[in-house]
């Protein structure tokens, strides 16, 4: 289970395409220890895939409501 381990959650997301929740990857962010620069940047960097992980699941409902339909 990959939700405070960033090394299995890559691993998942090799082997089964699944991404992370963003409020995994927001603690795995947190649990590290970073510099105050690298821990903006990541924070950056999640905030952008926060936004991503939403569109996605928004797509995502629209094609299986198609489907479903």
């Amino acid at each position: 289970m990959y939700h405070y381990d960033p090394k299995s959650a890559l691993e998942e997301l090799s082997e089964e395409a699944h991404l992370p929740n963003p409020v995994h990857m927001r603690d795995m962010i947190l649990r590290a220890r970073l510099t105050p620069d690298r821990s903006l940047e990541l924070n950056r960097q999640f905030l952008e895939y926060q936004r991503h992980f939403g569109e996605a699941q928004k797509l995502g409902k629209a094609l299986l409501d198609e489907l479903a339909a």
